[in-house]
């Protein structure tokens, strides 16, 4: 029984780790620090728990969401008192805002060196506002059995509210008293006799992910928050599958595929979705739906009477802007209890899972619906025109790394998809294979701000990962490349280094503004040959697609390498201004 009795700090600590490893508990990050010092010991020397050491605190949450987002159970994320903690806090908003279980343990001052100078020390309750699942201050450690039975229970709680009822963070604020080093006390050597480990933690079972529960493709609770009865749907009605990164990723795909056959409805399926990976489980897909909606007749001919939404809402503006313009009913499927209406239309929120809606409606009689077939014959040449346009692209375009990417990566490649330009490059070309692709992304909040890390923690001890990124985003937190000695795994970073913003070039700021290249567009000159080996990391140009293929298929099953692909980001932008309403321009129907 891993329980340290040197003294009162370790005693605590100990416990503290014994009953999250019970739990289910496998990962803690840890920060360096002096006042943390009992519990880094005490993670450090637990034999079922990998305690990965991270000298930067920001580098450190992400890449603690990233193992939390892939592995669907929470992550201590451990830093000592001070402005250490504060370094987490945009994860923790990206954490709350996805839906990721993480569990922050905050060292601190004991409260008679708080507000006298003492050092080190802030006001650390509350630290990240309202974004926690339930954030709370533990007492002093003690020895008495009453207060480890505290201590016992707060965790067991804390763990649950991680998990349920939606995942998200848990922030507890430790405060500590001298010693913080192992130094012997007798006190807490004499209680070795009288704590039974055995009986002590014999109510603990494994608590895992709570959100199978109410996750989309399982049925509901007994008491759902919806319509009774539902009304039919019409026949003119579309699914849009959102940005999603599903636990059971197959299971997924497959109750939206029978929704959308019991419905006769096309599937809008978003690239940050599992959906275009898994193609072979469903004839209704619909990928090119943003180079669609371009054509003013097609977005016309297309308007739906009613829209099923799963999953958050697609990246696309053109999407977004045509469901605000014809007004569909629309009904969002969310067990979880959020308002995932950012367009504010004529919404109903049904609180249910895919597999309880199926139960609810008819069995399919019609054989044929001419709507549904109208968008997939579109989909299909739109799809060939795209397909045929990247084929003939020699130019490093930046847009053809994301659909080479769906061409070419080996299956069940997880891939991080970076923010700004990435992201819309896979929606705009991302192609419909039976890849079984794992896409993965901080879309919560849609930042840039710890990508790097996220892609290392979602490829720590995985299959054999790939991150598409941008440069800034990269330069954004290349300390992430530190964690290079503790990561397991492998993970290639295709870099776009168009020496900017690019996506700023596709604003109305980019336009005969003389502050648009310093203030907006930002480029940075930077060499990533030279940085890459300041950390370590192996770097290669890529100068040909043919090269960039071969790179990656196979890929290599160990360390960190960067594959640079230098374009021209106002020529790419150029390109898309000038490509992206042509697809579908000549398509009727």
């Amino acid at each position: 029984m891993p329980l340290d009795f040197t003294n009162t700090n370790l005693v605590w600590t100990s416990i503290l780790a014994e009953t999250l490893s019970r739990l289910g508990l496998t990962t803690a990050i840890v920060c360096p620090g002096s006042r943390s010092a009992p519990l880094a010991i005490a993670f450090a020397n637990h034999p079922h728990i990998e305690a990965i050491p991270v000298l930067d605190e920001r580098s450190a949450s992400f890449f603690a969401l990233g193992v939390a987002r892939q592995s669907h159970r929470p992550v201590v994320l451990l830093c000592t008192s001070g402005t250490a903690g504060a370094n987490f806090y945009p994860a923790v908003i990206e954490a709350k805002e996805s839906g990721v279980p993480l569990l922050v343990l905050t060292a601190d001052r004991p409260p008679e060196l708080r507000d006298c100078n003492a050092g080190q020390a802030i006001d650390q309750h509350k630290l990240y506002g309202t974004f926690p699942n339930w954030q709370t201050e533990l007492a002093m450690p003690s020895l008495e059995l009453p207060m480890l039975a505290y201590l016992r229970q707060t965790l067991i709680h804390a763990w649950e509210k991680a998990l349920y009822p939606v995942p998200g963070v848990v922030h507890l604020n430790l405060p500590f008293r001298d010693p913080l080093a192992p130094i012997p006390q007798p006190s807490a050597q004499a209680i070795a006799s009288t704590l039974n480990p055995e009986a002590f933690f014999a109510s603990i079972t494994p608590l895992s992910s709570t959100r199978s529960l109410h996750h989309p493709i399982t049925p509901s609770p007994r008491h759902s928050l919806t319509p009774s009865p539902l009304p039919p749907f019409p026949s003119n009605g579309i699914i849009i599958a959102g940005v999603a990164q599903p636990e059971a990723p197959e299971d997924y795909c497959r109750a939206i595929a029978q929704l959308s056959q019991t419905l006769g409805y096309p599937v809008l399926a978003e690239g940050l979705s599992p959906l275009r990976n898994y193609a072979d489980l469903n004839p209704n897909l619909i990928t090119t739906y943003d180079l669609m909606l371009r054509s003013p007749a097609l977005a016309e001919k297309l308007a739906p009477e009613s829209v099923l939404c799963i999953g958050g809402m697609p990246t696309s503006k053109q999407l977004r802007a045509w469901l605000e313009k014809t007004q569909p009913r629309l009904w969002i499927i969310d067990p979880e209890g959020r308002n995932l209406d950012p367009l504010h239309g004529s919404t109903t929120h049904l609180r249910l899972s895919i597999a309880a809606l199926l139960q609810s409606l008819p069995l399919q009689t019609q054989t044929t619906n001419p709507y549904l077939d109208r968008w997939r014959v579109v989909e299909t040449k739109v799809r060939q025109a795209v397909d045929q346009t990247m084929c003939e692209t020699d130019a490093l375009f930046e847009g053809k790394a994301a659909w080479l990417l769906s061409q070419v990566l080996p299956t069940g490649t997880p891939l991080f998809i970076n923010s700004s330009m990435p992201v819309r490059d896979v929606e705009f070309f991302w192609a419909p294979r039976n890849s079984r692709v794992q896409p993965c992304f901080n879309r919560g909040a849609n930042g840039i701000d710890g990508t790097l890390s996220t892609a290392l923690g979602i490829a720590h001890r995985q299959q054999s990962s790939v991150m598409l990124t941008g440069d800034l985003a990269l330069l954004h937190d290349t300390n992430g490349f530190l964690l290079r000695q503790h990561f397991a795994g492998h993970l290639t970073i295709v870099l776009i280094n168009n020496n900017g913003g690019g996506i700023f070039e596709m604003l109305p700021i980019a336009q005969n503004n003389p502050a648009f290249e310093s203030f907006f567009a930002t480029p940075q000159a930077i060499d990533f040959a030279k940085l890459c080996a300041t950390y370590g990391v192996e770097h290669e140009r890529i100068t040909s697609w043919q090269q960039l293929e071969q790179r990656l298929n196979p890929l290599p099953s160990k360390g960190i390498r960067v594959l640079e692909i230098c374009t021209d980001r106002k020529a790419d932008a150029q390109w898309r201004q000038r490509h992206l309403g042509t697809f579908a321009a000549n398509i009727s129907i």
